[in-house]
């Protein structure tokens, strides 16, 4: 039970350094694409023919990623490893899509002990979210999707269940290089609970935008996130004592706002760079440097393959890495 006790903790701070753990299944925060990561960790407004996009917003799920499979790798923190597949399919002529997809985080190998510390063994930890997306073209600008989530999870002799849905609306202008989207997701809940108490899942709210600059090669994104929550509680335990950390107005403003730019010269290539100032100040409160929150990437596009890579810094003393590619299983390589 101790070692059960430690590890729930962990699970529950994941990606939320420093603050008060009051949900579980965090993983399902984690970016699932490099082009999403490389811009801050989260965008929901961001049009490309990438189907790891599809985990972030089933809105930008179309008919242009018809027969498309997408698959992402992170390497996290010491031996934590984490991942997506997904693959997409057009229908209903090309007004609609649908794709199938799973996530998944494994946390590594721990060794279980009694409340004396006596080594009784070794047990692993791991979650999975199984997807279904389906989106439809509401016009020829509006969009609007789904995803359903059968969430799992087993820690040893523990295990949880869940459900949850994504559901989300993107508008999209190419004559003037505009998207914009807003997406509620993870709505649900535990149907079944590691003990008798049951915990929330990280239910969001958010409202992004992306802009193409008319005569640079430039498109800058905008995510405003945990709209659903205005503030986050954070511990200090400096000093001996723990207190509740009361930040200031325009600290607690910014903690919502995620900001990233990217450079596209061409249809094949790309760079990116984003800024979160909730995990800057998260990584701070942990004894991180100025760079927490700053993320890095780019990409190519090599035939029916895209390929992308993206520096990421979850934790104060780790950096992670993370790898996404894309395949057009339909389309002939040249």
């Amino acid at each position: 039970m101790r070692s059960f006790l430690s590890l729930l903790a962990l699970l529950i701070s994941t990606a939320v350094c420093a603050q008060t753990g009051d949900h579980v299944f965090n993983f399902l925060r984690i970016a699932t694409s490099s082009r999403a990561a490389a811009l801050g960790g989260h965008n929901i407004s961001l049009v490309e023919n990438d189907a790891n996009l599809i985990f972030h917003n089933p809105a930008l799920l179309g008919a242009e990623m018809d027969n498309t499979l997408g698959m992402s790798y992170v390497s996290y923190i010491s031996d934590i490893n984490m991942g997506s597949v997904v693959f997409t399919k057009a229908a209903l002529n090309e007004r609609a899509a649908w794709g199938a997809g799973v996530q998944f985080i494994n946390y590594g190998n721990f060794k279980e002990a009694l409340p004396d510390n006596t080594i009784i063994g070794d047990f692993t930890a791991n979650d999975m979210s199984f997807n279904g997306f389906f989106a439809y073209d509401l016009s020829d600008r509006w969009r609007g999707g789904a995803t359903g989530k059968f969430i799992y999870s087993a820690l040893d002799a523990y295990s949880s269940i869940a459900l949850a849905v994504d559901l989300g609306l993107s508008y999209y202008n190419a004559d003037k290089g505009f998207s914009s989207a807003l997406a509620f997701k993870n709505l649900g809940g535990q149907l079944k609970a590691y003990t008798d108490e049951r915990v929330k899942i990280p239910w969001d709210v958010q409202l992004g935008l992306t802009q193409r600059l008319a005569h640079a090669p430039f498109r800058f994104s905008m995510t405003l996130y945990n709209l659903n929550r205005w503030k986050f509680n954070y511990i200090d335990a400096t000093g001996g004592a723990e207190a509740i950390v009361n930040e200031k107005f325009g600290r607690v403003f910014f903690n919502h706002f995620i900001f990233g730019l990217d450079f596209i010269p061409t249809e094949n290539f790309w760079l990116g760079i984003g800024f979160n100032p909730k995990v800057n100040g998260d990584m701070k409160r942990q004894g991180g440097g100025g760079f927490g929150g700053f993320t890095a990437g780019g990409g190519i596009c090599i035939k029916r393959f895209d390929v992308g890579f993206t520096y990421l810094n979850y934790y104060p003393s780790a950096a992670s890495f993370q790898l996404s590619l894309g395949i057009n299983v339909g389309r002939k390589s040249l």
